[in-house]
């Protein structure tokens, strides 16, 4: 085991720690690599489970059916998730924040009695849709229409790179009411809408059982009582919860980071080459302590910007800093994991691979590391004209 750092996170973190770590090991854990091989989402034998403790709605408000807490517990359950099983740990950030979470922060009463139930409990499986083929970084330019008839909306066309989409019940739909950024409106969807259906299933590299899929809307007619949030102000909704989903989906790269340690560290006290255990060479010493220096640091970042999330102090600039750095930091780490066992590490009988194709993922999904580095940079150039006026 890695020694843990003590970040005094306070009772509720360290307890909400506990109670993942346990059922992770127990529950995710032994079925990793088969949904990895498999490309199989273990929605039955997880999901209720998983509601039964809580961990579908730490960030809804008792009221609601949540349990109420913050954005730090939410990365901590996500980590420890993503630990065990990193692509189980991406399909339970899109249901518990992408879409949980906005529908908690979005929805009307109503709609909040109707789909959080079902969601926080596991019975459901919830997505979020905002990206298509053509609409990726550049997301206003989604082309999916929502145009206004007597008493609703009708949508036609397609989303891309969908989580959870072919198991989903309820997903979170950004479409144009509109023209530019001020004509998105965001719906509420139900899997079994007319006119409404599942396209091109994808076939990933790594985050395999985690399903990916496209939406299909063909004269998909919803009701007005599925309209979320203000008519043509989706982008702020989208916006809005951005910084979280970006904290939040961090955690599941600190797991692939600790998941790498798990493995590492017992292999190189074990592998012997020239009479002694390779752990006891300075090279192979210095390697797990830039491992070890790379989680940490990702953690101390990415736990600072979820308390800051809890106290209403974020940033954009800071939220997207810290899904960089876990993100670039899970990636080095997981090569580095690849290295040590070296042959044996390039094989699918260890899972050290399967960290390094999962870890690749977060480089590129919640916006990619492009674009964080260039809304960093634009952020700060423009708080530094700011300072100068």
């Amino acid at each position: 085991m890695t020694p843990d750092f003590d970040f005094a996170l306070g009772e509720m973190a360290d307890a909400i720690r506990d109670t993942t770590r346990r059922f992770a090991t127990d529950r995710i854990a032994p079925l990793a690599a088969r949904i990895d091989a498999d490309d199989w989402f273990p929605r039955d034998e997880l999901w209720p489970a998983m509601g039964a403790l809580g961990l579908h709605g730490i960030t809804v408000a008792e009221a609601d059916g949540g349990l109420g807490l913050g954005y730090l517990e939410h990365v901590i359950a996500c980590e420890e998730v993503g630990r065990a099983s990193a692509s189980i740990g991406l399909s339970y950030g899109a249901h518990s924040n992408l879409c949980v979470n906005q529908i908690a922060r979005w929805a009307s009463p109503e709609q909040k009695t109707k789909y959080l139930p079902k969601l926080i409990s596991g019975e459901h499986v919830g997505s979020l849709a905002m990206s298509e083929a053509g609409a990726g970084s550049d997301v206003v330019s989604m082309k999916l229409r929502a145009d206004r008839v007597q008493g609703g909306y009708v949508l036609n066309g397609t989303k891309f790179w969908i989580t959870n989409a072919a198991y989903a019940d309820t997903l979170v739909v950004y479409a144009k009411t509109g023209d530019g950024s001020r004509g998105i409106t965001t719906f509420l969807i139900e899997k079994d809408t007319p006119g409404f259906a599942i396209g091109q299933k994808i076939d990933k590299m790594g985050m395999r059982g985690s399903p990916t899929a496209e939406l299909v809307f063909t004269d998909c007619e919803v009701p007005d009582e599925q309209v979320m949030g203000p008519l043509n102000g989706g982008v702020g909704v989208l916006m809005s919860g951005l910084d979280y989903e970006r904290t939040v989906l961090a955690g599941i790269q600190l797991g692939i980071m600790q998941a790498c340690l798990d493995v590492v560290l017992p292999y190189l006290r074990e592998r012997r080459q020239f009479g002694q255990p390779i752990g006891a060479f300075q090279l192979m010493q210095a390697k797990v302590a830039d491992m070890y220096v790379a989680l940490n640091s990702a953690r101390a970042y990415v736990y600072a910007v979820a308390k800051s999330c809890d106290a209403g102090r974020t940033t954009r600039f800071d939220a997207a800093g810290a899904i960089l750095l876990a993100s670039e930091n899970a990636f080095r780490v997981a090569g580095e994991a690849v290295q040590a066992l070296g042959g044996a590490g390039y094989t699918k009988d260890w899972p050290v691979e399967r960290f390094l194709r999962d870890a690749k993922l977060l480089d590129i999904g919640a916006g990619t590391n492009e674009i964080r580095r260039m809304l960093i940079g634009r952020e700060l150039i423009g708080a530094v004209d700011t300072v100068a006026q």
